[in-house]
């Protein structure tokens, strides 16, 4: 057996080095010298990253992105060529939007079959070269492209891509790894340094005394929160701050994680702005479009942002109207004011008027939720807040919900519950299509704890569906997946209305783009040997959650087709 080691070694020894769990990838024709690596460390039953083999370039790229909204571990992306990686660029656009640490791989061939030295198989030549380079493809979507410019330089451009993508704004990198360097001949470095992990940055203690001063001096202090629910840490610390200052917690307008716990007496729901009224200092913590308009602030208060990353280079605009920054790791900026907080020796009267104040303010929301739940079970069909209750019901404390929908994800926010952190993930904002690889790559990471996607037909449509279900059985990764049925693209009917109330299409009734004529989509994971059901009635739902949360459990994933009325 042949023992050289090239270029694909040195790929393969780079992903070592950055403590890479997985290689998750829609195969290509220019990986064969990382495969040989591959073939050789299970041989020779050495530690190294997992290969997974996708039938989508997004189901690879959301698994990544899943894994490591779980884990908060990078992992790497291999596709194939140029067309390889337009094919998953919504999805990694998804992660530069969703700032998920990734490295994305592709390569290409520069000989194209002209170097009489090395052959090379002929699709490179006029069907996958692209001129002036595949990273250009790439620029648009990621945080930083390149190509690799030589076999010595392969090993080193693997390892700073990934300390690259792991450094404030994280997000996702790309890499063009030529085929011809990949197969030169490799000697691993002398110093065989193991990568040391991105530092975490804390603000500087005059911000924090800024903060600090503003936060004790408030009499009515409000937190919004957005993703600060990506880092389990920041949960806490936020809990902890909150509960020595008696300070509610709202989840703004575009919350993506679990930010707090929805059962806590000082939590208030989502977006219920209303509380910002009377405010006289707002917390945003980890915001990102937290208003809109933009420019229509809710609150007259100072705002403050506390946030490792504010201003975000990947949107077009955006306006949070912060008065002041408060920069560094969230869960660090909450420990160090409520550490100066507990030395300031904050007033506990202060503290207790305020906790009984917002525990009725809970109550009262936790209360307005509840009746229309009693209300939605009431009416005819099965009413999406109806749909939500049973699932909040029925699922147990542990479960992980990702969301996929679009006119229904306000009512998903509010309506279902958790506890624990790392219990919601929102879609990252590249498109739809992406719910079911979200998932599975979180049920990777997560393999004891039940995932939930909530999606809606059309969105369900978008996703690569076969070769989703094709790697939750292949990898033994069961989720359960509801799809919420109206027949509808009723994003884009609303915005028709929207724009033309009175138009032709609204007067009679006749839109286009919007009517969804399709399949039982129960019916898809019959494939796979997978539990399906349509659901019609309440009465149904119930039984049909129960029957679908027993197929997961035992190690079968399940769709559950719900036909909701609007």
């Amino acid at each position: 057996m042949e023992t050289r080691k090239d270029g694909g070694e040195a790929l393969l020894e780079a992903l070592r080095k950055l403590g890479i769990d997985y290689i998750l990838s829609s195969p290509g024709s220019e990986w064969s010298p990382v495969w040989e690596a591959l073939a050789r460390q299970k041989l020779g039953n050495a530690p190294g990253p997992v290969f997974v083999e996708c039938w989508h370039e997004s189901v690879a790229v959301d698994m990544a992105i899943g894994y490591t909204q779980v884990t908060g571990r990078m992992q790497a992306v291999m596709l194939h060529a140029g067309v390889g990686l337009l094919q998953g660029s919504m999805a990694v656009y998804g992660a530069l939007q969703g700032e998920i640490p990734m490295l994305v791989l592709s390569g290409q061939s520069l000989s194209l079959g002209e170097d009489p030295s090395i052959e090379i198989e002929s699709q490179w030549y006029g069907g996958l070269s692209v001129a002036g380079g595949i990273h250009r493809l790439a620029q648009p979507f990621v945080k930083w492209a390149n190509q690799v410019t030589s076999p010595h330089t392969l090993f080193e451009s693997i390892v700073r891509a990934g300390e690259m993508a792991q450094r404030i704004p994280l997000g996702p990198v790309y890499l063009d790894v030529p085929l011809e360097y990949m197969v030169e001949a490799w000697t691993p470095p002398a110093d065989d340094r193991q990568v040391p992990p991105a530092p975490r940055v804390q603000p500087h203690p005059d911000e924090i005394a800024k903060v600090l001063a503003l936060v004790l001096a408030a009499k009515n202090p409000v937190v919004v929160a957005e993703t600060s629910g990506r880092d389990p840490e920041a949960v806490a610390a936020l809990v902890e701050f909150a509960e020595l200052l008696a300070i509610p917690v709202i989840d703004g307008r575009t919350s993506a994680y679990a930010n707090f716990p929805t059962d806590h007496p000082l939590y208030l729901g989502v977006a219920n702005y209303q509380y910002l009224r009377d405010a006289d200092l707002v917390l945003l913590v980890s915001g990102r479009a937290p208003w809109y308009p933009p420019s229509q602030r809710p609150t007259a208060a100072p705002i403050v942002s506390i946030h490792e990353n504010p201003i975000k280079t990947h949107m077009g605009y955006q306006h949070i109207n912060a008065e002041l920054y408060l920069e560094g790791e969230v869960a660090s900026a909450l420990r160090l004011l409520t550490q100066g907080a507990r030395a300031a020796k904050f007033d506990a009267s202060r503290a207790s008027e305020r906790r009984q104040r917002w525990t009725r303010a809970h109550a009262e929301v936790e209360a307005g939720l509840r009746a229309a739940e009693r209300e939605a079970r009431a009416q005819p069909g099965i009413d999406p807040v109806a749909l939500l209750a049973e699932i909040a019901e029925t699922m147990p404390g542990d479960a992980i919900y990702v969301d996929e929908t679009i006119t229904h994800n306000l009512l998903v926010r509010q309506h279902l519950r958790w506890t624990r952190p790392q219990s919601f993930f929102r879609i990252p904002n590249g498109g739809l299509g992406q719910g079911i690889g979200l998932a599975l790559g979180i049920k990777l990471a997560a393999p004891k704890r039940p995932v939930v996607l909530l999606v809606g037909d059309g969105g369900f449509l978008y996703n690569p569906i076969i070769q989703a279900l094709a790697a939750s059985k292949r990898y033994d990764l069961p989720i359960l997946v509801i799809v919420f049925n109206n027949g509808l693209y009723e994003a884009m009917k609303q915005g028709h209305v929207l724009y033309y109330p009175e138009g032709a299409a609204a007067s009679a009734d006749l839109f286009h783009g919007v009517k969804i004529d399709a399949p039982d989509f129960a019916g898809f994971g019959s494939h796979f040997g997978f539990h399906g059901a349509k659901v019609e009635t309440l009465g149904e739902l119930k039984p049909a959650l129960q029957a679908a949360l027993a197929s997961v459990k035992g190690g079968k994933t399940a769709i559950l087709n719900v036909a909701i009325s609007r």
